[in-house]
């Protein structure tokens, strides 16, 4: 995607943070989600002054793929608009809805990396908030999700479901790293490196040393609170490491930048891994400018450091000065626990050898002592935090396993679909109750199906029923059934539906698999009959009534729906049927 100049001043460029909204309807998906990717970069970027109107257009973006009733791209959208509303704690304390929602959507369409990525911005939002316990639990779900093995979703695209993984990994460890649970953090951004290899653009590889960069330094800090300031130091080493190899990425990213100045010098937690790994006079001028810049957690790491190059300069006043004004911004927000002692503690550190007389000096060691006492505590419940997330995330484990092992015996392997059971215990239990509510039943067979296995393999063949599957499942309503019948035919059972909205919403499925770009489906359409369900008529004869109107359908040529109205077969079109039940709604108002 190009992203277009901005200049602020004559200097800054990268994203645009003014736009022209013009007609959404006429820009292509692509187009929303990398205007979705900007305005994260801008939030991402410690940018907050906006965010307001951000939120406002990522609305705006979110309401037009709606419209759009693509779930994969509905997905994605709303993942943004869920992560540009979890980056301070007034906004995070507001998108407890938006973060249901993105789960539910997720949940309902089987997107599985998004779902664990809605569990790990639910735990982000819940963090902010000060439910820690409850965002434990949330970052457990998210994770058993990811230990099972996923299949990459062909619908999304390789690079995009790569990036997908990619944020939602790193989404999963930030949260633990702010829970201070930074061994499993660093092994869970660890996993990303596959996907950023596969996929990633120069905005993601930034996004993800930016994160390990903050990662390594709040272990360190935390490393040296438990006095291991050798295994500190090695820590910094590897943040300052990152902060460099971030530099040529950072160039080509979203991110807002003055083109001829380093990330260093414009992105507060690389200047100050580079300065808490080499404390020295060279830093003080770089430190003191992105001082002002810092977002809140990122203003404890360039305070820290700031006062270790003043320290090194011998301006020990000076640094107890910057620390205390720092401690006095922050004194009064949301912080994490963990990262506001570590001020504390330098606050501490650094008064002791700046005081003057026994009395100042005796006052900051019991102060000492007590950050030490309560480093102990903080060690504890480390640990526990370890070991509880180790059981919720076992249990959520083995609680998937066994519902995977019952919906297996109800599901086709191959598209995940129900199978020939589940379809029969389903309808069985619609017909037990139709009454005056309408229930539509179509069979659907693939045109030009056995030609894939014939010109090519049947694994190929096996690939278009999964596509194919997954694109009528989508096009359809969540209470509509797409079970998998045998071979290349499928049964779609639409409760409530009567004939001629059935008919157009299986037009609409049949016409989104027309659509699929030739190297998903082959060339492969779909022959679909629909019926309506009689009173009094059995399942198997509406099943036989709504094949032999597929065979209509197939006469015709294919890539078509026939409608099976009491004995004559018609075009959805001329079907007669009483008013439409109002509880029964056409996905995208067809």
């Amino acid at each position: 995607m190009k992203v277009d100049s901005h200049v602020d001043g004559g200097e800054r460029e990268g994203i645009r943070t003014d736009v022209d909204r013009p007609a959404l309807d006429e820009r292509s998906d692509a187009w929303l989600v990398g205007r979705a990717r900007e305005l994260l970069a801008i939030t991402q970027a410690g940018e907050r002054g906006d965010l307001a109107r951000h939120v406002d257009e990522m609305d705006h973006l979110l309401a037009q793929t709606r419209r759009r009733d693509e779930p994969r791209l509905v997905g994605q959208l709303l993942r943004a608009a869920t992560a540009i509303r979890v980056v301070d704690t007034e906004s995070a304390a507001a998108a407890g809805d938006m973060a249901d929602e993105f789960l539910s959507h997720a949940r309902d369409h089987k997107l599985v990396v998004l779902e664990a990525d809605a569990h790990a911005l639910r735990g982000t939002r819940l963090l902010m908030i000060g439910e820690e316990d409850d965002a434990l639990s949330e970052v457990a779900v998210g994770l058993a999700m990811l230990d099972e093995k996923i299949e990459p979703d062909p619908m999304f695209g390789s690079r995009t479901w790569h990036v997908l993984m990619t944020s939602t990994l790193m989404d999963l460890g930030t949260v633990l790293a702010q829970l201070g649970v930074y061994e499993v953090a660093d092994q869970v951004m660890k996993k990303a490196n596959r996907h950023i290899r596969n996929g990633a653009g120069s905005h993601d590889i930034s996004v993800h040393l930016l994160t390990r960069t903050r990662l390594q330094l709040g272990w360190g800090l935390r490393l040296e609170r438990a006095g291991q300031d050798e295994e500190a130091a090695q820590h910094f080493a590897e943040a300052a490491a990152m902060a460099e190899g971030i530099e040529l990425p950072f160039k080509e990213s979203l991110f807002r930048r003055k083109p001829d100045r380093t990330a260093a010098e414009q992105v507060p937690v690389i200047g100050a891994a580079h300065a808490l790994a080499n404390p020295s006079s060279a830093h003080l001028e770089r430190l003191a400018g992105l001082l002002e810049l810092a977002p809140q957690r990122e203003l404890i790491f360039v305070a820290i450091a700031l006062a270790r190059c003043l320290e090194q300069c011998a301006h020990v006043e000076e640094a107890v000065e910057a620390l205390g004004a720092v401690q006095k911004r922050l004194h009064t927000t949301t912080i994490e626990q963990g990262l506001y002692l570590c001020l504390i503690r330098e606050f501490a550190r650094l008064s002791s050898i700046a005081g003057a007389d026994d009395g100042g000096e005796r006052t900051a060691s019991a102060l000492q002592l007590y950050v030490s006492e309560l480093e102990a505590q903080l060690s504890d419940q480390r640990l526990s935090r370890k070991t509880t997330l180790d059981t919720r995330r076992e249990h959520e484990r083995l609680s998937r396993k066994h519902g995977a092992i019952a919906r297996q015996a109800l599901q086709d392997p191959l598209t995940g679909l129900p199978n020939r059971r589940a379809l029969d215990e389903r309808l069985e239990e619609l017909s037990a109750r139709v009454g005056g509510k309408p229930l539509a039943i179509a069979l659907v067979d693939l045109d030009g199906f056995k030609g894939v296995n014939d010109r090519m393999s049947h694994a190929d063949g096996d690939d278009v029923l999964r596509v194919i599957a997954s694109t009528v499942r989508d096009t359809l309503r969540g209470s509509d059934m797409v079970a998998r019948y045998g071979g290349d035919e499928f049964i779609v059972l639409l409760p409530g539906a009567p004939l001629r909205p059935a008919a157009a919403a299986l037009r609409r499925a049949a016409d989104a698999v027309a659509q699929l770009p030739h190297d998903l489906s082959h060339g492969v359409t779909l022959s679909v009959g629909v019926v309506s369900l009689r009173p009094g008529e059995t399942a198997a004869r509406a099943l036989a009534r709504a094949d032999a109107a597929m065979y209509q359908a197939k006469r015709k040529g294919g890539n078509d729906v026939v409608a099976v109205s009491g004995d004559e077969t018609d075009a959805p079109e001329t079907v007669e049927e009483p008013a439409t039940d109002p509880a029964w709604v056409l996905p995208n108002g067809t």
